[in-house]
């Protein structure tokens, strides 16, 4: 035995992709602790066993680092997909009655929830608080688009948290009237909060019933780390206390949602707070979270130009200016990683301007941060991503001809500018640090599926598809290092992220060797085995190793 390591673990007769330059493939794995403190050939590491060692032959499958999402909505995603109608993939109206139907008569309680309908086919167009009173009659009803930044009431639900004539939304928040002022049930970005705020409030156990939904999700697609891009009070109060009773088993590092009303002593004050209090082993709050815009399909995006589709207008940045620089400089001076909602060019811009100040204000150092989604982005701006150090967390299934992309997005952004549009391939050619993420749960939190696309610019499996604007395709090897190596790096993981000496005893097992299949069978990946610190909290049932 080496160096006299008492070793807890070895995984031998495997196919290992490390991420680790000194040693890119191994045969086995010794792990101690939680932590790797061996790799090798198969001959080497089983030397190292001892009379307790667990031995794992896998057969000659093939091993990955933990991968690791740097922009999901854990907590939130998990209650909500554990708890409410699931309305994902619903295209008609018949169908969002169906589902609604079908959960209000499981749960013939209260509110009737629903989560998952795609903005991309329901809008202000064709959902209001009619179509909900016809699938659940006079039960209040409140469901979300998969995105989050829209939702619709029905009538009861209206009554019942006070949506009436006259009412003003709240900052950055907008209720949708119909052509005599009332409100149709449909309600964007904040306005989202001031109905939640009036709902009947779920519980800290509610919410821990949801952390434990999401990352037994999360594990079963490989997932070991996560950064949780939108945490409050009560996030980090949930997860505190699972960190504490040790029932958190993936790593979450939570960003802190800023508000626009707050000043930069009073947000400072209140991120030192959440910071210094939350400090575990698999929980800690490390950056501050910035929503610059909200989104094209509910036209709440900030552009440098007017939409350019037939309604136009526009939409202004949800913080000002010289608030972003003022806040950007302060809570880079106080060491937070800054993590950027950006989805107009505008806001894009607005943010980039906010980093450079503050990197001219406080000098540079190794932040990585973060701005999120990129949905258009002009050619100057991509450049200044690499020029200021930049990472761009992007969510690359999003880049493929759907509905939100050919009939929403490129309409309003206009033909010239649609060229940038998820412009991946410019902005890594730009220098900057790269992440891939799904922001679940606006849409799959499949890792393997999202690589596909980044790959393809097509749908997972589709070949046949037209792919959207192929010029702007990712290299397999980019793909995978957005969730492995990139992705520790950005979420502040350096002990993650690859599979080396004295590294964390994260990884996956899975079905194929990602590496070398086709890349159009990327998606269909099964993860068999998940391992955090040495610890197996996932294993496919099908499977006997």
């Amino acid at each position: 035995m080496e160096c006299g390591v008492s070793v807890d673990l070895i995984i031998h007769n495997a196919n290992i992709v490390t991420m680790d330059a000194l040693t890119p493939r191994a045969q086995a794995i010794a792990v101690s602790n939680g932590r790797i403190v061996a790799v090798g050939t198969d001959d080497r590491i089983l030397t190292m066993a001892g009379a307790t060692t667990r031995r794992l032959d896998l057969a000659g499958r093939t091993v990955l680092p933990g991968l690791q999402d740097t922009h999901l909505h854990l907590q939130d995603s998990g209650y909500y997909n554990g708890s409410m109608a699931d309305l994902t993939g619903v295209e008609t109206r018949a169908e969002l009655i169906g589902r609604l139907q079908a959960h209000a008569r499981a749960n013939p309680e209260g509110w009737v929830f629903g989560v998952g309908f795609y903005t991309g086919v329901f809008s202000e167009d064709n959902l209001d608080r009619t179509v909900l009173d016809e699938a659940v009659g006079r039960r209040p009803c409140f469901i979300y688009a998969t995105d989050l930044h829209s939702a619709c009431l029905n009538s009861a639900g209206c009554e019942a948290v006070g949506l009436r004539p006259g009412i003003e939304p709240p900052m950055n928040g907008r209720f949708s009237l119909d052509a005599a002022g009332r409100p149709t049930g449909m309600v964007h970005e904040e306005a989202i909060g001031w109905v939640r705020d009036r709902l009947p409030p779920a519980t800290d156990e509610d919410y821990a019933r949801g952390v434990a939904y999401g990352q037994r999700h999360a594990h079963a697609n490989g997932l070991t780390g996560v950064i949780d891009a939108w945490v409050s009070e009560r996030h980090c109060r949930v997860y505190a206390r699972m960190a504490r009773e040790g029932t958190l088993s993936i790593r979450v590092s939570g960003s802190a949602k800023v508000d626009p009303s707050e000043t930069v002593p009073e947000a400072v004050a209140r991120l030192n707070a959440l910071r210094s209090d939350n400090r575990f082993a698999m929980f800690n709050v490390h950056s501050a979270k910035f929503f610059l815009d909200g989104v094209m399909e509910n036209r709440t995006a900030a552009m440098i130009d007017d939409y350019a589709d037939a309604i136009g207008g526009n939409a202004p940045l949800m913080f000002s200016p010289e608030t972003i620089r003022e806040m950007f400089a302060a809570f880079d001076a106080e060491r937070y990683q800054i993590h950027v909602h950006v989805i107009g060019d505008l806001a894009a811009r607005a943010a980039l301007d906010g980093l450079e100040h503050a990197r001219a204000v406080n000098g540079y150092w190794p932040g990585h941060h973060q701005l999120a989604h990129l949905q258009c982005v002009r050619q100057a701006d991509i450049e200044r991503l690499g020029q200021l150090g930049c990472v761009a967390n992007i969510q690359t299934l999003w880049a493929r001809n759907a509905p939100s992309v050919t009939d929403v997005a490129i309409p309003m952004a206009g033909l010239a500018l649609a060229q940038t549009i998820y412009p991946f391939r410019a902005i890594l050619d730009a220098g900057a640090l790269w992440t891939l993420s799904s922001d679940w749960g606006v849409s799959t939190l499949n890792p393997f599926q999202i690589m596909e696309t980044a790959i393809t610019r097509q749908p997972p499996g589709r070949s046949d598809h037209p792919p959207f604007l192929p010029e702007q395709r990712l290299t397999r090897e980019e793909a995978i290092l957005g969730y492995t190596l990139n992705a520790a790096m950005a979420a502040w993981r350096p002990h993650t992220g690859r599979l080396g000496n004295l590294c964390a005893a994260d990884f996956i097992v899975i079905d194929r060797d990602i590496t070398a299949c086709d890349p159009y069978a990327i998606g269909a990946t099964q993860v068999l085995a998940t391992y955090v610190a040495g610890r197996e909290v996932y294993r496919n049932e099908t499977q006997a190793f």
